[in-house]
């Protein structure tokens, strides 16, 4: 029976918002709207997901924001557009974004090491910059996972940190994993190093400066730390699959390990503005973009697909596009922007673990139509 009613709330109902788009415009993408919402509703039936939200944007514009099942099982509650989830990874390019202002305004070198920013953090085997945590080339490692939950660092982040700088005792006094700039190394703790850098060079704390230079300045309103303690509006329930593919709530994890790296809330459509914020020069500055979008490289010359944050590739068409991807207990997010038509997508659910395909598929159908 539920199922049933998802998949009728799906097709029948759903709850859709088109903005800033012109009556005679709409035409244009409404078929594309519904084979993206046969996709949705196959994909919502295969993966199990509870809910799952989307917003399209096109040159700064929302041309179709919807909200698909539910944010909260229990409690029969419907996924609206307003409904905040956790958008995992793609928080670390809020990070990088607030990373990009600093640098910008002359107040960063993110060339020198990061202990002229953080000297209480360890001096490792060689120097480790800003420029390398924000492209994951600094070394440090990543969560340790395990098959006992216990012991895995993706599942058993429980622990409440007061501050970034204690957060930094976690993993600062570890190894590194390979010397900085020698290859290319996935580090969520890196992020979290890059959060104290963040603090200590704008003399504010991370999610305070967040606040007030990104997510204010860009309208981003329903944007916020996923703070259990806090009564968060909209904030979706989380859940996981049981090993008979049964959906359970998810377990209980603390975001304040790492604000930085993957714990923030956010709607799609929060996240277009923050995609197309960066398609023309404005709340960065031209030359900032350009280094953004550009792939670092490695130390002896491989470029690694990522800029300051951003992955940066093509699509199965042959299109640029920057993007991110997001993992995180209870839900997965996606965000691209395809740079040479101004389309910015952004994909988000609540169920761990649960696969991107479906974003990958409908981002690939709005390339096409717009093209």
């Amino acid at each position: 029976m539920r199922k049933k009613i998802i998949i009728e709330f799906i097709l029948l109902i759903g709850v859709m918002s088109i903005l800033s788009v012109s009556a005679q415009d709409r035409p244009n993408y409404s078929e594309t709207i519904a084979k993206s919402r046969e996709v949705i509703a196959r994909s919502m039936e295969k993966e199990k997901f509870p809910g799952l939200s989307i917003a399209v944007g096109l040159n700064g514009n929302i041309i179709w924001s919807e909200a698909f099942g539910f944010s909260d099982l229990e409690n029969d509650v419907h996924a609206t557009t307003a409904t905040r989830f956790r958008i995992a990874s793609v928080s670390k390019l809020i990070t990088a974004a607030g990373m990009a202002r600093l640098y910008e305004q002359g107040k960063l070198d993110i060339d020198a090491p990061v202990q002229k920013y953080v000297p209480g953090f360890p001096r490792k085997q060689a120097n480790i910059t800003t420029r390398q945590l924000v492209g994951h080339l600094s070394g440090i490692r990543h969560y340790k996972r395990d098959i006992d939950p216990a012991k895995d660092e993706f599942f058993s982040r429980t622990k409440n940190y007061r501050t970034v700088t204690d957060c930094l005792t976690f993993f600062q006094n570890d190894p590194l994993d390979f010397l900085p700039g020698e290859k290319f190394g996935y580090s969520s703790y890196g992020y979290t190093l890059l959060s104290a850098v963040i603090e200590n060079v704008s003399g504010q704390d991370f999610l305070t400066y967040t606040k007030k230079e990104i997510l204010t300045p860009l309208g981003m309103t329903s944007t916020t730390a996923d703070k259990n303690e806090a009564i968060i509006p909209n904030r979706t329930r989380f859940y996981s699959l049981d090993k008979d593919r049964s959906v359970i709530n998810a377990a209980y994890i603390d975001g304040s390990s790492g604000w930085a790296a993957g714990s923030f809330l956010s709607t799609p459509e929060d996240l277009v503005r923050f995609g197309s914020a960066h398609l023309k020069a404005g709340f960065l500055k031209e030359k900032t973009l350009k280094e953004m979008f550009t792939s670092q490289k490695t130390n002896d010359g491989k470029p690694t697909g990522t800029g300051f944050g951003w992955r940066i590739g093509k699509d199965p068409d042959g299109r640029t596009i920057y993007f991110h991807p997001g993992e995180n207990v209870g839900g997965r997010s996606y965000l691209v922007v395809y740079p040479e038509s101004g389309l910015v997508i952004a994909v988000v659910h609540n169920l761990t673990g649960g696969s991107l395909a479906v974003a990958t598929q409908v981002s690939r159908s709005f390339a096409a139509a717009i093209h």
